[in-house]
């Protein structure tokens, strides 16, 4: 009986410096190849993963093109429709992030910025391959040639890693070449740190954005210096919000990007307590709004408008405004973002409660304390006045030293009517810093 030659267990030598197993599969054999060289090492590792294969296609969770995504006939194996390209897995993923915005479960704001990030450095560069056959080599030289910001690398990095790893869920057994993918590090100088504005500034720019563009531009960009509302919460503020009795505001809504959403940035809905130069503007707003409703130019609920009384859809054109009307003045040019950094920090240099500003602003206490303290920290006097002119709060009258021991005690331990009452004069913001550093002020 003539010799077989000798036995190999499923695995033999190929040429070119590869490696052929030998197995079935749904009646099937099959004889793919790896590119190996064929050493004696090489071959015993090869029939531990061969005796591996055999275990997996008896328990039924054996994935072909997982195991051998290189094979040129694999659109025989499996239905060619599984072999996806990294182009199906990125529309996948974004029906996966429409749904969830449906269920409110994620922003719209987010799903257009994760598109919007796949289809400008993703798609160009990797799209018609297949999603199995996308290594970490080729995703690291996609992303060290994208030049940009750290902050942006970082963001094209992290929608990556999300669309993978959805990807992936429908191959437990593959390694998810982007987790390997490292962001860069944020230091101090690459935050946006706050920029306010002095009141005067603020002032001389109210005063010619109502000469550039009218009423209601200017009433909209002098209610977010003396509130600090976020703008994506202003636009979506409606009439039903403002109580006039008590001078509140009710902030639980926002319009992002166009599209409503039912909560606000950070998923917390608050009481907003309106100071009187707030109160003056949101008056003259809707007295406005009653004119162009007699008029019959407003069919909406909304407190700001355009000039033709439609309802503000987005910030980019007050923003375009605003950023032409501060081009002719003096004043360094600073985005309108910069009039809620304003807002908060006015309040600290008038002696605020941070706790209250907080929140008034819709931010965590140490926030608030890290980044804006530090400009009300060695204020002028004299901003200080100014400050509390602006906003027509009457002068905090200092108790006087003459006065009795007894009294004295009263007026310091007494308690507040009001949160939003202002602090004594001995209050210092970096006082309160030290506290919270540690864990005493909670």
């Amino acid at each position: 009986m003539a010799s077989r030659g000798p036995r190999t267990g499923g695995v033999r030598p190929k040429q070119n410096n590869r490696i052929q197993f030998d197995f079935m599969l749904d009646g099937v054999r099959y004889r793919p190849t790896i590119r190996r060289s064929p050493t004696a090492q090489n071959l015993r590792a090869a029939r531990d993963r061969l005796s591996g294969i055999r275990q997996r296609i008896r328990a039924g969770t054996f994935l072909f093109e997982e195991e051998f995504p290189e094979y040129r006939f694999l659109g025989r194996v499996i239905d060619p429709s599984q072999v996806r390209t990294c182009d199906q897995i990125f529309d996948q993923f974004i029906e996966h992030c429409e749904s969830r915005f449906r269920r409110d479960d994620l922003a719209w704001a987010t799903v257009s910025g994760y598109r919007r990030v796949l289809n400008a450095l993703w798609r160009p560069q990797i799209g018609t391959v297949p999603f199995l056959r996308v290594d970490y080599v080729t995703l690291a030289r996609v992303a060290d040639a994208y030049r940009c910001s750290r902050k942006t690398y970082n963001n094209a990095i992290s929608v990556l890693r999300r669309a993978f790893e959805f990807a992936c869920r429908n191959h437990p057994h593959h390694i998810n070449p982007a987790r390997g993918l490292r962001g860069c590090r944020m230091s101090r100088k690459d935050r946006i740190r706050p920029d306010p504005f002095r009141i005067e500034e603020a002032e001389t720019l109210i005063c010619t954005i109502r000469e550039d563009w009218g009423e209601a531009q200017a009433n909209y960009d002098e209610f977010r210096f003396f509130t600090g509302l976020r703008p994506s919460e202003q636009i979506a503020l409606t009439v039903s919000d403002f109580d006039a009795g008590r001078g509140t505001l009710r902030v639980n809504k926002a319009r992002v990007a166009g599209v409503d959403r039912a909560t606000t940035k950070t998923g917390v809905h608050r009481i907003f307590e309106l100071s009187p130069r707030a109160v003056t503007v949101l008056r003259r707003q809707l007295a406005l709004r009653e004119r162009f409703e007699r008029e019959g130019r407003i069919r909406h609920p909304y407190i700001f408008f355009a000039d033709d009384g439609s309802p503000l859809v987005s910030i980019k054109e007050p923003g375009r405004r605003w950023t032409k009307s501060l081009a002719r003045l003096p004043i360094r040019p600073r985005r309108p973002y910069c009039a809620r950094h304003s807002c908060v920090s006015w309040n600290l240099m008038l002696g605020k409660n941070p706790l209250w500003v907080a929140r008034q602003h819709g931010h965590t206490v140490r926030t608030m304390l890290e980044v804006y303290a530090a400009w009300a920290d060695g204020a002028v006097e004299s901003d200080v006045a100014a400050i509390r002119r602006s906003m027509r709060i009457p002068g905090i009258t200092e108790p006087s030293r003459r006065s009795g021991w007894f009294r004295r005690l009263l007026q310091r331990w007494r308690p507040s009517g009001r949160s939003e009452t202002p602090l004594p004069a001995a209050f210092s913001v970096w006082h309160w810093i030290w506290h919270q550093e540690r864990g005493a002020c909670t």
